[in-house]
This record gives C-alpha cells, structure tokens and sequence, in this order.
C-alpha cells in the first residue's frame, strides 16, 4: 500500500468515439480493413499528407498497416495485436510519437445496423511534450485533437459503408 510520499502515475484515460453505421458487421468490418486506402482521409491523417496515396491493412496478427507514397515509400501506422473478424481488432498505433494502441470493435445492433466503436489507448508511454504536440490536428491528445480525429474518421468510415 502506498504511503503519503509515494507518487503514483498519472492515469491518462483513453480517446473513445462510436458511430452507428446502416450496414450489417460482417461488411462494416470488410469496408474498414479491405479498402481503409479508399476512405481514409490521408490530409491531414496520414505521414505522407499529399504524397500518400494508398492504406495497406495486412489482416493478420503480426500484419503491418502502412500507408504508401507516390514514389513508393512506406510508412507504418502499426502492428496488427489481435485478429477476430468481424467482431474486433486491435494494433498498434506508431504515429503518436510512442507506441500507443487502438482497438476497434464492431457490434451488431440489428440485421443491417452496426456499432462500431474505436478505443485509442497507452497515452502513458507519451510524454508530456508529446501529449501537447499538434498532430494531424491541432492540440495533441490534451487538446482534443485525437477525439476529433477519430470523429472524423468515423464519419468517413459511415460514408464509405452506406454508399
């Protein structure tokens, strides 16, 4: 039990966002994997900004997901840490500066009505000038920049699934 002088980390609590998405899970989670390249907003969330031109999502535990430039460069956004179509994945997320994860889960509501939700975690690995650095967006995590951005992408992600 820690006494009055022990100093505890400071608990960063996690970027949570959902959509709901008029589609079944199996072809939500399809969208969100097979044609990431398709509907990711590459400006401003990617390395590449205009020089990115495709989002490769190897499906697989230990698969990367990488984003490809014009001239063929590559970029990884992270590491496929667990695999269970079409319920949920979960990576990690090098962009951030320090690994941190993401986990998205996909949850039927009803035949053709999908929840999907994103967790974006580990922001304890991050320092504190990390924390506040503009990343995609401005305002780091500690400005809402995150939770902004995955909105955002959601958002997209609905798009690209109901048309």
């Amino acid at each position: 039990m820690p006494d009055d002088t022990t100093v505890l980390p400071l608990r960063r609590p996690p970027v949570r966002q959902s959509v709901v998405v008029r589609s079944g899970r199996e072809h939500t989670f399809d969208v969100f994997v097979r044609t990431i390249g398709a509907w990711w907003p590459l400006q401003p969330f990617s390395f590449g900004q205009e020089q990115a031109r495709d989002v490769t999502f190897e499906q697989r535990v230990g698969g990367r997901v990488y984003e490809t430039w014009q001239d063929a460069t590559t970029r990884d956004w992270g590491t496929v840490l667990a695999w269970e179509p079409p319920e949920r994945f979960a990576m990690s997320w090098l962009v951030t500066g320090a690994a941190t994860e993401v986990e998205l889960t996909f949850s039927s509501l009803a035949e053709s009505l999908t929840r999907v939700a994103v967790e974006h975690r580990g922001w304890e690995a991050l320092s504190e000038a990390q924390l506040t650095a503009a990343c995609a967006l401005p305002g780091g995590y500690a400005g809402g920049a995150f939770a902004q951005g995955w909105a955002t992408i959601l958002g997209r992600l609905v798009s690209a699934v109901e048309d």
